[in-house]
């Protein structure tokens, strides 16, 4: 080893990424729509955000049946 030549250190672990999907897509799906559960509370402005969050999970949700 030449003394000017820097090591490497090990650094972090990696941090994990999400685990695997549900083994029932169901559930994905019921929680999905639960988040329209309290929509009426909300004020008008926040429902596209909602609404946004709730497409999203379904897709996932969805898109794990057929493994697509």
């Amino acid at each position: 080893m030449h003394p000017n030549v820097p090591q490497p250190v090990p650094g972090p672990p990696p941090i994990p990424g999400p685990g695997p999907q549900q083994t029932d897509p169901r559930a994905g799906i019921d929680e999905a729509v639960a988040g329209l559960d309290d929509l009426d509370r909300l004020p008008p402005a926040e429902h596209v955000d909602r609404f946004e969050a709730v497409h999203t999970e379904l897709t996932v949700a969805l898109s794990s049946i057929d493994k697509v």
